[in-house]
């Protein structure tokens, strides 16, 4: 899996990437109304809000981009989510970019993982569950999750679990739909509410 992964980042590299020439100065001072929801260098305190400091900046733009195109089609497309869609309606691409560029250059603060998730969460990881046909999460974000910048894979340590846990539902779901072909949906669904749980606890210490 870990091969397949690298190969599909290789191969969709032009379609999930773009070159961030963007100015992390400009995008600090763009950032003031981004401040309230994830904190004034990105790492939000807020445990349902994400934290995006030290997030690649290929992927928050993609994000970026993808809440404006949900803003413009009524959330038909891209990545819908009433308040992100209001926020990001009147960016320019220069904004998106502006703004990738400060908030990946800032450093994440790491959380910490409870005992009692720390052994499950992370056979889960790193070995996946061949029998359930769940393939190892380390494959694509890395032993660290620190993820592939290039393959458009994003950092998932020290995340707040209370955000992960909600976006691995709405990819099980379905709700959210704007992973590379389908590739957290295909692995969520398979995922019980206990594997999330474990999961995404063990992530917000992992560094």
């Amino acid at each position: 899996m870990k091969k397949l992964c690298l190969l599909l980042g290789l191969i969709l590299v032009s379609a999930t990437t773009v070159a961030i020439d963007g100015d992390p100065e400009a995008g600090k001072t763009k950032s003031v109304t981004c401040a309230a929801c994830h904190g004034s260098d990105g790492n939000s305190a807020i445990p349902l809000n994400p934290k995006i400091a030290g997030q690649h900046a290929g992927y928050i733009y993609k994000q970026l981009t993808e809440y404006k195109l949900a803003s413009q089609t009524g959330g038909k497309e891209g990545r819908n989510n009433a308040v992100m869609n209001g926020m990001v309606a009147a960016l320019s691409d220069q904004d998106k970019k502006d703004l990738a560029a400060y908030f990946s250059s800032q450093d994440t603060k790491i959380g910490s993982a409870p005992e009692d998730a720390i052994a499950a969460g992370e056979a889960l990881y790193r070995g996946g569950d061949a029998e359930r046909g769940i393939t190892s999460c380390m494959a694509c974000h890395g032993p660290a999750g620190e993820g592939m910048n290039l393959a458009g894979f994003p950092v998932l340590s020290g995340q707040h679990a209370q955000y992960t846990a909600q976006q691995l539902k709405m990819f099980r779901s379905g709700d959210r739909h704007n992973d590379l072909n389908g590739m957290m949906r295909d692995i969520a669904v398979k995922l019980t509410d206990k594997d999330i749980e474990v999961l995404s606890a063990y992530l917000e210490g992992l560094y």
